[in-house]
């Protein structure tokens, strides 16, 4: 028998309407009203996310709404190769941090560290707040290592970021949904796509401790110039 839900999310232009289908089911349970609210928001393009107010990333659950970037699943394999690169980190940063998502992340992966999140979007950051309170981070609002405490200088074992690295040229390519509900801050990376890097290696070895590394992502295609960028950093760049 069809399944009525994911009939109803085709009707109104979902392309993975089974994979959406599921995922309300697990947010909602067998709230009939409250999916068809959420299929009323697809169909007017508004993120499934943003209309659920919840991502799951990374193996955990985070808060996020209208107007506040949404979490990748591409951006996971940062935790992961985080977490293999320093998992003795005590003093950790994620850069950047929307709603919180790669921060939540890596203090549910290690409890031990102490784990502080910047961004400088005020909206996102009530999200971030939010996602802090239950994962166990703080919040700092500001413009990448200026928002932090002047007392972490040169203690920072892991940096972590999901860097904005959408060429100019290429901003148009995101997913329409996405790209009319999140802001140009959290996509936009200048003419290569690389500018917020540039912007963030320019203090790093101020912020970094002895051992410290910052873990970023970039585009396949911007590899070689993200190394060239980084070539003489602490860097480790991850393709994605």
């Amino acid at each position: 028998m069809p399944d009525p839900l994911v009939a109803r999310l085709r009707a109104v232009g979902c392309v993975f309407a089974e994979e959406e289908a599921a995922e309300i089911r697990r947010v909602l349970g067998d709230d009939d009203s409250a999916a068809d609210a959420v299929v009323a928001a697809r169909g007017s393009g508004i993120p499934l996310e943003h209309a659920l107010g919840t991502a799951l990333f990374a193996g955990i659950e985070v808060e996020v709404g209208p107007g506040v970037f949404v979490p990748r699943a591409r951006a996971e394999t940062l935790i992961e190769q985080a977490v293999a690169l320093r998992p003795e980190a005590r003093v950790i940063v994620d850069l950047g941090t929307g709603c919180g998502a790669i921060a939540a992340a890596l203090a549910s992966r290690l409890p031990e560290a102490v784990v502080y999140a910047a961004d400088l979007d005020p909206l996102a950051l009530t999200f971030a707040t939010r996602n802090a309170n239950r994962y166990g981070f703080t919040v700092h609002e500001g413009d990448w290592w200026d928002a932090l405490p002047p007392a972490l200088r040169g203690t920072v074992d892991l940096a972590v970021a999901y860097l904005p690295h959408v060429p100019t040229a290429r901003l148009d390519e995101i997913p329409g949904d996405y790209r009319t509900h999140e802001p140009d801050l959290s996509v936009a990376g200048g003419v290569d796509g690389l500018d917020p890097l540039r912007a963030v290696l320019v203090d790093l070895d101020d912020w970094l401790a002895v051992n410290g590394i910052l873990v970023t992502l970039v585009a396949d295609e911007q590899l070689d110039a993200a190394r060239a960028v980084s070539y003489v950093r602490r860097v480790h760049l991850v393709e994605g």
